[in-house]
């Protein structure tokens, strides 16, 4: 979550499809189930994709971003579908993408989640004992549904930000994925380190039944992304199951984490916001806060 040029390498590289046990999914790649079938957690994704591409010279390239996303997202054309439509937000396949980014996208229309996606559930499939009678559930689920929901998805990621359409207005767009692109600038790496000091308070209040390296990422990633005028910090946490390659995060972790080492604000679409508690902020604060 701190290194932002890994994460969009995850998003855009070969995932790994292998476990070592039912309860390893590393065959999700960075993604959780509620991500492909709910698409929570997707503005991050998106956000990070845009970025990628987007500021690859020394001036950004909204086209370039936008193609991206759109090569990113696409699916193959439907077979009940008649001739294809001309105009970009009435579609949902981009084969003629394939040549600028061949990572992304075939040259049958067949986007990188798409592909991902098929991938996974043949994983399941091929491998019943790796894989617990939930995924295999969640996977049922992902072959019936998962392409019309992203044929849909993609169409109303193509909604104008201003449109004044009541039922898409409000959801997730490309032009919203862009403007946060612009502001948030390149991606970055940032290298946060703690002293022995801080790592050992920092064990010492983490609650019996978290691993002490979640804190610990937890207050990195507060670090890298607060704002000088605000306490509070964006807290994807869809995403940061993901990271962790587990829902415990978010069950059972960040619950216990909020009664004695953060302030976790209301939350909504598998996102939120915190900020460090008072004290513990204090004693790791030092040359960062």
């Amino acid at each position: 979550m701190i290194n932002e040029r890994k994460e969009f390498a995850a998003y855009t590289g070969t995932v790994n499809y292998t476990a070592k046990n039912k309860n390893d999914r590393t065959w999700l790649g960075r993604f959780t189930f509620d991500m492909l079938k709910e698409f929570e957690g997707m503005a991050r994704v998106l956000t990070i994709l845009a970025r990628g591409y987007m500021w690859e010279g020394d001036e950004p390239d909204c086209d370039r971003a936008r193609r991206a996303l759109c090569a990113w997202c696409s699916t193959p054309e439907s077979k009940n579908a008649s001739s294809p439509k001309k105009s970009w937000q009435d579609r949902y396949s981009f084969p003629e993408l394939h040549a600028e980014f061949p990572e992304l996208v075939d040259d049958e229309g067949k986007g990188w989640l798409f592909r991902h996606v098929k991938a996974l559930c043949r994983f399941a499939k091929s491998h019943p004992d790796l894989v617990d009678a939930y995924a295999k559930k969640d996977c049922e689920i992902l072959q019936k549904s998962f392409t019309s929901k992203l044929r849909k998805k993609v169409l109303h990621y193509q909604v104008p930000i201003f449109s004044p359409t009541t039922d898409q207005a409000w959801s997730l767009s490309f032009d919203s994925v862009i403007a946060d692109a612009l502001e948030l600038g390149p991606l970055r790496d940032k290298d946060i380190s703690f002293t022995a000091e801080q790592q050992a308070w920092m064990r010492a209040n983490t609650p019996g039944k978290v691993p002490p390296h979640v804190l610990e990422m937890m207050v990195a990633y507060y670090i890298a992304n607060k704002q000088e005028d605000s306490d509070w910090v964006v807290l994807p946490v869809t995403n940061f199951d993901a990271y962790f390659g587990t829902t415990t995060f978010s069950r059972k972790w960040l619950p216990a984490l909020c009664r004695t080492a953060i302030v976790r604000g209301e939350s909504g679409y598998g996102v939120s916001r915190f900020r460090l508690a008072d004290g513990f902020s204090d004693a790791i604060g030092g040359i960062y806060l």
